[in-house]
């Protein structure tokens, strides 16, 4: 029998070849996304806004989410803490009464204001949550000092006034969050409950409009910390004892080392699924970027008109997105990338 020699180089150029490739497409599927220094993003609320609202009204809500912006995003370019840059970013919102926080809160059944906020490291899952508070110029203030300077996670009502007797925070008389417009909102959401017809018919997007509104920012520094802070007035002509999701860690706020999280909309909804831990949990055990997790959670878990959510990650990248028609936001980061907006 005659052997057969088979050329050894050609295979050995082949297998060099073909491993070169290999190493090269391994490398190439492994790399990471381009990281940015810093990244910040906020909401106003989401619900449903009519594009014929009067033009100077626009304006004014465009401008003021303008200076939010620029006030965390300074803090950040400056080399701050994404903890310092929400918490401004949210008092300034907190302090604009074209927002459902701090000084523009919409009342409750009992003609009340009552504030709730929630602050979230992600660097340390450590959170700061209060509820129900009535004194308190800046809720959100309050929040970080629950996480800072107790070793609880949430203070409410009177426990939390208590708690802020204690801490350094602007104290105000419960007159200084009324303004007249939501006193209004709450004579007409009142009106309408009395109306027996109301409960046979089908909510529109302007009688579901008094179940929204919040504020709240999240953002990534340039040590990679990220953060999330959310405050509100709650909903419009809300019970006694009613809390939303705004305080409940996990649901209207959550950070960790992956994504910073921050909900409005209608809270019922956004706790019921877990909301703001539900995208962080999806981007970790899916392996997905942060805007395959957002449209997850916005198109495939809540019902259109629930809800709307802002989210930076790791790597800087931010996202912005409802499903309720219109969502006051605007983010920017370190590569100059910006958005401002109102509707989808």
């Amino acid at each position: 029998m005659r052997l057969r020699f088979i050329p050894l180089l050609p295979l050995l150029l082949l297998f060099v070849i073909t491993g070169c490739q290999s190493e090269a497409g391994e490398s190439e599927n492994t790399s990471q996304p381009e990281t940015k220094e810093w990244a910040i993003a906020l909401h106003g609320g989401a619900g449903y806004v009519s594009k014929d609202m009067p033009e100077d009204r626009k304006q004014a809500y465009m401008e003021s989410l303008e200076e939010a912006l620029a006030i965390g995003s300074d803090i950040l370019a400056n080399g701050g803490s994404a903890l310092d840059a929400i918490e401004r970013t949210v008092n300034y919102l907190e302090d604009n009464e074209l927002f459902n926080a701090g000084k523009g809160a919409v009342f409750t059944s009992e003609g009340k204001n009552e504030l709730d906020a929630a602050i979230m490291d992600g660097s340390t899952l450590n959170a700061g949550a209060i509820t129900g508070v009535t004194t308190v110029k800046n809720p959100i203030s309050l929040a970080r000092k629950v996480m800072t300077e107790s070793k609880h996670v949430f203070f409410a009502t009177d426990g939390a006034e208590t708690f802020a007797d204690q801490v350094d925070v602007e104290r105000v008389d419960p007159s200084y969050f009324y303004t007249e417009r939501r006193y209004q909102s709450l004579q007409r959401a009142q009106e309408q409950e009395k109306e027996e017809s109301s409960n046979l018919l089908p909510e529109t997007n302007e009688e579901k409009a008094w179940k929204y509104g919040t504020v709240g920012a999240v953002a990534r520094d340039k040590d990679g910390n990220l953060a999330a802070a959310t405050s509100t007035g709650g909903m419009t002509n809300k019970r006694y004892g009613r809390v939303g999701d705004v305080p409940i860690i996990g649901s209207g706020t959550y950070a960790n080392d992956l994504v910073a999280v921050s909900a409005t909309g209608w809270g019922e909804k956004i706790m019921l699924n877990v909301s703001a831990h539900t995208l962080a949990a999806y981007m970790e055990y899916k392996e997905t970027s942060l805007q395959q997790s957002m449209d997850y959670l916005v198109d495939e878990v809540l019902e259109p008109g629930d809800a709307g959510f802002i989210a930076v990650d790791k790597y800087g990248n931010f996202s912005m997105k409802t499903n309720t028609g219109s969502m006051f936001r605007a983010a920017t980061d370190s590569e100059g990338n910006k958005e401002i907006g109102i509707w989808e």
